[in-house]
């Protein structure tokens, strides 16, 4: 008969992990106030089963004597169904404690079938997840059933789901930039960001990127500006003018003779000034933009100039003031962190709030960039199980291997034990009901 507490047994002998050797096996953790329950109503049940088997030997002393000692008419058929009863609630006794211990402390073959083939079943755990839940197929299937960036979309698009979100993400880089230290973090932005800018050709980008703004006509503006600062400078420097005019004059020149030179002179340089300035067609200006277009020609291709944009570029990132600025990025950026964290209401948290709420609701209407999200998550999942489900399985195996397999048998219990005292209970009502039709049966056919 099964107790209601398995016996205590000496820690087994460590078992061989098949990737680190022999090491001893591990214990799943204590017992909860919820597995207190559990072994409660799992007591319970055992009782319940005990008292039906209980019951039925009770039954058969009784009819056995009312049949032989009293000759009660059906005695026999009572205890017929009793005695079959007794032997279905042994047999499912048996058969039920067999899976956790040897019955009775006996060592009898196929028994304690969990302990003694826990790394079997760790095994089998391992490829039935391989096998159904692991494949590229199933997740992928399961991926596109979900819609999981439709999902996201729909949670992220409302408000506070979005501050949540934000909330996390400031607390988390709260968190790195505390633990890092600023000058270490700061030599290595210095470090990467000046050897990236000196490995990167400035010429060509910026050839191609000034092409771009020529095609565009968005330099005029530019052109314009000049222009008119141009046109500012002479307007206001007609006493310069006359002074180089009296000072590259010869000395036998009458005063006014320079005067008069330098006047006409001055009215030449700023009428054409006005007319660079006035006169979006004038022929400086279609100079200066043949000039730039050249020039962004020969950033992309011609070696000469290409080599002193780097020239350029190396004197422009050695300069202290440009080192010490790369330098303060860190400090900028972990300040603009710290006071993210710290305050609700900051620009930086709130455009990271908004730009979390647009990106929600642009999923919820393009389709097109859900099917594309939904497809590289799909990729990535089926990439990590197609490479990695071997890992996987290994880690529910090695786990199960690790762990002590009395007590893996006691959880295991634990957790269904109760119902299979159920199988007991029924074992011994169909039991008694088979007994007592085969001797119904019996006596209706020799009788």
């Amino acid at each position: 008969m099964q107790t209601s507490r398995a016996p205590e047994r000496p820690a087994p002998a460590p078992h061989r992990d098949r990737t680190v050797g022999t090491v001893p096996s591990v214990p799943l953790g204590g017992f909860g106030p919820g597995d207190e329950q559990k072994r409660r109503d799992l007591r319970r049940m055992k009782a319940v089963a005990t008292g039906f088997l209980l019951g039925a030997t009770v039954v058969f002393f009784v009819a056995k004597y009312l049949e032989v000692v009293r000759g009660v008419p059906g005695a026999d058929y009572v205890r017929a169904a009793a005695e079959a009863g007794m032997v279905g609630a042994l047999a499912d006794w048996f058969a039920v404690t067999a899976l956790f211990r040897h019955p009775l402390r006996l060592p009898i073959p196929h028994t304690a079938i969990i302990p003694r083939k826990k790394d079997m079943i760790g095994d089998s755990l391992g490829d039935f997840v391989g096998e159904n839940f692991l494949s590229e197929a199933v997740v992928r299937d399961k991926l596109e059933r979900v819609g999981v960036s439709e999902a996201v979309g729909r949670w992220i698009a409302r408000e506070e789901n979005a501050g949540r979100v934000t909330t996390e993400l400031v607390t988390a880089a709260r968190a790195v930039v505390t633990v890092l230290r600023d000058e270490d973090v700061q030599r290595v932005v210095e470090t990467v960001a000046v050897r990236k800018l000196m490995e990167i050709p400035v010429g060509p980008p910026l050839g191609k990127a000034l092409e771009g703004v020529l095609a565009d006509g968005a330099h005029r503006r530019l052109v314009d500006l000049v222009c008119d600062r141009a046109y500012d400078w002479v307007a206001d420097n007609q006493e310069m003018v006359l002074r180089v005019v009296h000072d590259r004059a010869p000395s036998w020149t009458p005063r006014f003779v320079d005067d008069l030179v330098a006047d006409k002179l001055f009215a030449e340089i700023r009428g054409y000034a006005w007319a660079v300035k006035t006169d979006t067609e004038h022929p400086l200006r279609h100079a200066v933009d043949r000039y730039l277009a050249e020039f962004a020609r020969d950033l992309q291709f011609d070696a000469t100039t290409m080599e002193r944009a780097e020239q350029v570029k190396r004197q422009v990132v050695e300069h202290p003031e440009v080192q010490h600025f790369i330098g303060r990025a860190w400090t900028v950026v972990k300040a603009m962190v710290l006071d993210a964290a710290d305050d609700p209401s900051n620009e930086l948290r709130l455009r990271v709030r908004d730009g979390l709420m647009a990106f929600g609701r642009r999923l919820g209407r393009d389709d097109e960039l859900r099917a594309k999200l939904d497809g590289w998550l799909a990729d990535a999942a089926a990439y990590v199980v197609r490479h990695y489900r071997h890992q996987i399985t290994t880690l529910i195996t090695e786990t199960v291997a690790r762990w002590d397999a009395e007590e893996t048998s006691r959880k295991i219990e634990l957790q269904v034990g109760r119902d299979l005292q159920w199988i007991r209970i029924n074992g011994t009502v169909v039991g008694a009901l088979a007994g007592l039709v085969i001797h119904a049966v019996g006596e209706l056919v020799i009788g």
